[in-house]
């Protein structure tokens, strides 16, 4: 067992899932839609979270060299954007290990690891950390809604944790499945805000967000505003 972070439980635990070239930038090989905008948020995000001191667990996709798609190990796309990295942090490759150091989230601000699957949990280190982190809520941004990040929100809840996902600072790939995604995402207990709900508001402008798009659809075939927001 992880000791210290079963000893010690946090007010808030911020995961960033996916925060990798290959999904947010334009020559990238999974790219996000809006991803310009959702960047915005993120960076938003991310800033509130050094600011405030919270934890922050990364979740990065990398496969091997012969799998030929994306977020391919040794790649520029597989990297992390850059103010998605905190300078004290630790990283842990996707080897079926379960190993962490007693201290982890004292010594470190920030910890980065692997996955070679859509699903986090399907990699017993992340399973391990994820499952045994004491939070009061896990708050979770990145991409994609319909990939990775319903499946880490689904894992979290699971697992008896209090999930709150930013968002429009989550990009999507398929904009009708991530708002299948959403709704499920909710239904089974998560809350779902805004970046400003969550880090208050930026001088930065931004406008036509994921979460925009979502809130300006037909009410018939969109995840309602009163979903979005609390």
């Amino acid at each position: 067992m992880i000791r210290q972070l079963i000893k010690t439980r946090r007010k808030q635990v911020l995961i960033d899932i996916n925060t990798q070239k290959d999904f947010f930038l334009d020559n990238g090989t999974a790219r996000v839609g809006n991803r310009r905008r959702v960047l915005s948020h993120i960076r938003r995000v991310m800033a509130y979270a050094r600011a405030k001191k919270i934890p922050v667990v990364s979740i990065c996709e990398v496969h091997p060299e012969n799998n030929g798609g994306f977020c391919v190990d040794g790649t520029e796309g597989m990297h992390k954007i850059n103010y998605t990295l905190l300078n004290n942090r630790a990283s842990f490759a996707a080897d079926n290990n379960t190993d962490l150091p007693v201290d982890l989230l004292r010594e470190y601000r920030q910890i980065v690891l692997h996955k070679r699957c859509l699903d986090p949990f399907d990699e017993p280190r992340i399973d391990r950390l994820l499952s045994e982190i004491r939070a009061n809520e896990f708050v979770l941004i990145g991409a994609c809604a319909e990939g990775a990040v319903e499946a880490t929100a689904l894992g979290l809840l699971q697992r008896g944790k209090r999930v709150t996902v930013v968002v429009d600072a989550v990009g999507a790939q398929d904009k009708q499945k991530a708002k299948h995604a959403l709704r499920k995402i909710a239904a089974k207990g998560a809350r779902l805000i805004e970046t400003r709900k969550f880090a208050g508001t930026s001088h930065l402008r931004t406008v036509g967000t994921f979460a925009d798009d979502l809130m300006h659809d037909s009410q018939a075939d969109i995840v309602t505003a009163d979903l979005l927001v609390e």
